[in-house]
């Protein structure tokens, strides 16, 4: 899919290509954890937005159950809206500050008709706060402004889980929260994957949470998938520069190490515009002439991983943007390994 902003042909905006050929596809029977990560403007955000349905792609089509989200039946769309939830970056903001939080709870049931009673909402209500590590007598009949950051935002995960959905959007969910309720929300969220088989998209921009949380990772540099593969390999061993630089930002726990004391090696061209190369090229440490004149395509890499950079040229070009077909070369191998063993 590629979304597209401004432009037009009576405007004289330069379009903004949002997300540009990303394709992505998350499997029903294989439920795992996939991260979006890159610097603010990436994309993540953007990207979300389409997986949700909430803005329709420029170009492309996103499907829901191999069907076209645009021509789904209102029934269709209707089960889509209840599989399909999202948890968002700022849990205040999902609330109206004079209910109190048993309405965020409560709206769901009753839209959905998920409870026959009274008692048999209550008992649904109780049961998702339980499953996030919440007390429903010490939630339940107060305002958001009387909890925390972190009981809201694990409210909000409680609410998506009401409607038993196949996947959540989880975008920033830990970044407005302390850092000591960071560990519980991503040990909640862990939780939804491992024991009721949700598939997450967990969008970050910070690469340790990402590490603690995903399984594979897909790192975006505006709108273009960048590098993606299993997670361990991307972080511990990037292959791309942009997603060096990234792990390179990281503060390390090293007193002779200053953070930021290596800066960035930057090339402009001698026009002085955006190169229609690599989106990258004017602030890659190894850039060639070559990304100047036209943009990498995807190559698949041999250690579970595809990256766009002209570095890899000797490697296979992907024939379309499917990152999918990498995580799923990838689970296969580790199901062979596992019945060899």
């Amino acid at each position: 899919m590629t979304k597209t902003f401004g432009g037009g042909i009576f405007s004289n905006v330069v379009p903004t290509v949002a997300v540009d050929d990303v394709s992505l596809t998350i499997s029903e029977d294989d439920p795992s954890i996939i991260t979006i990560a890159g610097e603010s403007g990436s994309g993540k955000t953007t990207l979300a937005r389409l997986l949700l349905g909430n803005i329709s792609p420029t170009s492309g089509v996103m499907r829901y159950r191999g069907q076209n989200l645009k021509t789904l039946t209102r029934s269709g769309r209707r089960n889509f809206r209840r599989e399909v939830q999202a948890i968002y970056q700022d849990p205040f903001g999902s609330y109206n500050p004079f209910y109190k939080v048993d309405h965020v709870l409560e709206a769901p049931i009753r839209n959905f008709k998920l409870a026959s009673s009274n008692a048999a909402k209550q008992r649904l209500i109780e049961e998702s706060l339980e499953m996030v590590g919440l007390q429903p007598h010490e939630t339940l009949g107060r305002f958001p402004h009387q909890l925390s950051g972190g009981q809201r935002q694990r409210i909000m995960v409680a609410r998506a889980l009401l409607l038993k959905p196949r996947v959540i959007l989880a975008d920033e969910p830990v970044s407005m929260v302390d850092a000591s309720l960071r560990a519980t929300i991503l040990d909640s969220i862990r939780r939804l994957n491992r024991e009721l088989g949700i598939s997450i998209v967990y969008i970050t921009h910070d690469l340790t949470t990402a590490f603690q949380i995903t399984d594979n990772i897909v790192v975006l540099y505006k709108g273009t998938i960048a590098e993606a593969g299993a997670v361990e390999k991307v972080i511990l061993s990037p292959k791309h520069p942009y997603t060096q630089l990234l792990v390179e930002s990281i503060p390390q726990p090293d007193p002779e190490k200053r953070w930021g004391s290596e800066p960035t090696t930057s090339k402009i061209d001698e026009t002085g515009v955006a190169s229609r190369g690599c989106k990258f090229a004017d602030r890659c440490p190894a850039v060639m002439e070559v990304c100047w004149e036209s943009p990498p395509p995807l190559y698949r890499l041999e250690d579970k991983r595809a990256v766009t950079c002209f570095l890899y040229r000797d490697s296979q070009p992907m024939e379309n943007n499917d990152i999918t077909q990498v995580f799923q070369r990838m689970r296969q191998k580790e199901m062979t390994g596992a019945g060899a063993t």
